[in-house]
């Protein structure tokens, strides 16, 4: 990229919103709650992890099913602003005696086959989630 490229990008750049938070302990390798960001509005939200998520809805796959049946309905397609993309590395995450445990999903729905669709990622985003508090992050709208 051309010096002058990066030069106008940077001065276009501006914060939409801006967003503090507290970190917490985990309490049996969660945080208790979820991270949901709106594009389209410009808005960041903390929402608690409801007691039957963490029963019935077990790790990463879990919470991001958990959380993509409370945003989508039966009209919502792959490119709807409405169509989330969760990603959670469940209870697991960031821990050193287990291998594998920085690994994330994330959960979308597929233009392909029009059904919810997951995948495995490595990294060290999952772990870097949970260590700032936050077991899930779900990202909805439309920029």
């Amino acid at each position: 990229m051309a010096d002058d490229t990066i030069v106008k990008m940077r001065a276009a750049h501006k914060v939409l919103t801006e967003f503090s938070y507290e970190p917490v302990k985990l309490q049996r390798g969660y945080a208790n709650r979820t991270l949901r960001f709106d594009i389209s509005k410009n808005t960041v939200e903390i929402r608690p992890v409801d007691p039957q998520m963490k029963d019935l809805w077990i790790g990463g796959k879990g919470f991001d099913l958990w959380l993509m049946f409370q945003e989508i309905n039966a009209e919502t397609k792959w490119d709807s602003p409405e169509n989330p993309i969760c990603m959670s590395s469940g209870p697991l995450g960031g821990t050193t005696a287990f291998p594998g445990s920085g690994k994330t999903l994330v959960t979308a729905i597929s233009p392909l086959t029009f059904a919810v669709m997951d995948c495995n990622v490595g990294g060290f985003f999952g772990p870097y989630l949970k260590f700032a508090g936050f077991d899930a992050l779900c990202i909805v709208g439309k920029a």
